[in-house]
């Protein structure tokens, strides 16, 4: 199997298999500190993904894959009923971190029916199936971001203006990146573009991690507040807007970072193209709509307090703060995946997709 440090632009997820431990970019330090640290238990495994010290839909579903090989390899004792038991509540228990992003309980359902599948196999045949499993799902996400930014390389040109929404770069994926993707690959092939970052409330992912990302990588980025959006579209210095997505359902509604539907209704005034980009593991094809989709609640302190030396409102005032919204697909131009860009209407296109699996 390929060494995945040798290809990956930023190593936010790193099983060091020397050491036999998994390591982190914790995220929540960033732009300001970039600092690994090591996952060895599944409290610290769940605190890092509740936390965000590793986020965006992919990169969890990556880092899970990891989680549960190191789980299984705590798991003492030869009665595989026992292990599988054990390694099945590990699962359960990681599953239930955050309840938006697909990949994460896909990732898990995957290393559990590998173990599933090796059933009967010595312990260590077991963890070598499960380590090959995990790297499988980063090897995998690594290929899938570099034909997502492919196919999503052919809906923009040289020069074109590109907001984006949350971060769906190296960070959040693996190389490239999803919605950033494009823009990235298309700088290493020397094509200008102008994007416009979406700081992204109430977590600021765009203005910590997205713009520190386009930054080093010598794209012309500008950093805009949320409610900016609308004056850099009326400007005509927009021309497509890319955005990734924690899940996308079998009529291709979107569940992204709150603030997206928003994007997407100003693009669809002013006429301009929305593109929601992801892998396959994103789609939910046994959720029918958005409506299906659960919408992670977040500590309302996070508005008041999170991103201030004072809070800015007082104790007693009331806070809804939602992780995530869903963008109808009516809004959606089209969404990019590494098999293409699907088109409306998408119970068709989507479908496409999965057909002889």
């Amino acid at each position: 199997m390929t060494e995945i440090q040798s290809v990956i632009h930023a190593q936010n997820i790193r099983y060091d298999r020397k050491a036999e431990a998994l390591y982190i970019i914790d995220q929540t330090l960033l732009p300001g500190e970039e600092r690994e640290i090591r996952l060895q238990t599944a409290e610290e495994m769940y605190d890092a993904i509740r936390t965000l010290k590793v986020r965006g839909a992919p990169a969890i579903g990556i880092c899970a894959g990891y989680c549960m090989y190191v789980l299984a390899k705590s798991i003492r004792g030869e009665d595989q009923q026992v292990f599988f038991k054990k390694l099945s509540d590990y699962g359960e228990y990681l599953d239930s971190s955050r309840p938006t992003a697909v990949n994460l309980n896909w990732a898990i359902r995957r290393m559990l029916r590998t173990a599933l599948e090796h059933v009967g196999c010595t312990r260590g045949q077991m963890l070598d199936a499960l380590y090959e499993e995990a790297a499988a799902i980063h090897e995998d996400d690594i290929a899938k971001c570099k034909a997502i930014s492919e196919y999503g390389l052919t809906l923009v040109k040289d020069g074109d203006g590109i907001l984006t929404h949350c971060n769906a770069g190296p960070l959040a994926t693996s190389r490239y990146g999803t919605a950033l993707g494009p823009i990235l690959l298309g700088t290493e092939r020397g094509m200008k573009f102008k994007v416009y970052s979406d700081e992204t409330r109430p977590l600021l992912q765009g203005a910590r991690l997205t713009s520190y990302e386009l930054q080093r990588s010598g794209v012309d980025v500008t950093l805009i507040c949320d409610n900016m959006a609308s004056i850099v579209m009326k400007n005509g210095w927009v021309q497509a807007c890319f955005v990734g997505c924690d899940r996308i359902a079998a009529n291709g509604d979107t569940a992204n970072k709150i603030g997206t539907s928003g994007v997407a209704i100003l693009a669809k005034h002013y006429g301009i193209p929305l593109y929601v980009l992801g892998p396959t593991s994103t789609v939910d094809m046994d959720c029918p709509d958005g409506e299906h989709i659960p919408i992670e609640l977040r500590d309302p302190e996070e508005i008041k307090n999170l991103w201030y030396e004072k809070p800015m409102a007082l104790p007693e005032v009331k806070c809804y703060n939602p992780a995530f919204d869903v963008t109808d697909h009516t809004l959606i131009s089209g969404i990019v995946t590494e098999q293409g860009v699907c088109r409306p209407p998408y119970t068709k296109s989507l479908a496409a997709l999965f057909k002889g699996n």
